[in-house]
């Protein structure tokens, strides 16, 4: 089944807000926001600066970044009219942000019109990742730098024991929400053959053992993906989520993923 991410423009409004609520609930999870406050802490946003969000969906990145000291202004696009909509709603009275319509592999923007650009977790749901590094690279400043953080899907795991079957849930979650679970590998490689120096590459372990709302709408979304290609009923789909839950209240639940950011920069004197 295809990335719902990369094909979010053909998608029904319910798949479109789901896919929405995850991502505003993933926004609020302490781990998630330490983890961005950790790279962000890392770039080098120069005074007045202007920043890009690529794939910025709901917004929920893009009204972080634009409160960062020394950002003027935070232009977010999405190839999605519907969670755009979503995201000039909730950011409705925040000054020095706005939001457009357009493919990151494709931006309507000049050269060298941004300071920095941020991705984050975009790049593992986009068929020619390496366009869109491209891209990035065009409308950078010299001197500018691309933050790209992301999962390392390849790692993703909610299995407590060989053969759990909770772990057939994650699977199919990221053949169904997930472009490319190995991209994060291929990152440091393919800034540098778009022209990015000074490459820094840290990772982040995220787990969640209580309180694991974002987990258990991994395995909810794997079950269904399961049962809409016809692998698995409605039942045992809603036996798994029923067993993780299960998990989660008796206080064995287990869930990780591994992520990854990488700050470039754009050769030149800013």
């Amino acid at each position: 089944m295809p990335d719902v991410y990369a094909t979010i423009t053909e998608a029904p409004a319910s798949v479109v807000g789901v896919v929405g609520d995850a991502m505003e609930l993933r926004a609020t999870e302490p781990q998630q926001q330490r983890m961005l406050a950790d790279y962000l802490s890392r770039v080098r946003f120069p005074n007045a600066a202007r920043v890009l969000e690529v794939g910025c969906g709901t917004g929920a990145i893009s009204r972080r970044l634009v409160q960062v000291a020394g950002v003027a202004e935070v232009v977010g696009v999405d190839p999605s009219p519907d969670l755009l909509d979503r995201a000039r709603q909730l950011a409705a009275s925040t000054p020095g942000l706005s939001f457009e319509e357009a493919d990151g592999r494709d931006l309507p923007f000049d050269a060298e019109s941004f300071d920095v650009v941020v991705t984050h977790t975009v790049i593992s749901h986009v068929p020619t990742p390496e366009r869109l590094v491209d891209e990035a690279f065009r409308v950078l400043r010299a001197g500018g730098t691309a933050a790209v953080f992301d999962g390392d899907y390849s790692t993703m795991s909610v299995a407590t024991a060989d053969h759990d079957p909770l772990q057939a849930c994650v699977g199919a979650f990221a053949s169904g929400f997930v472009n490319d679970p190995w991209v994060v590998r291929r990152l440091p490689s393919m800034l540098r053959e778009a022209g990015f120096d000074e490459l820094d590459f840290r990772s982040h372990g995220y787990a969640q053992i209580t309180e694991p709302a974002y987990m258990l709408s991994v395995v909810d979304r794997g079950a269904s993906v399961l049962a809409a290609a016809g692998l698995i009923g409605e039942g045992l789909a809603s036996a798994l989520s029923a067993e993780a839950r299960r998990r989660e209240n008796e206080g064995v639940f287990f869930g990780h993923i591994a992520y990854a950011s990488l700050l470039a920069l754009k050769p030149g004197v800013r």
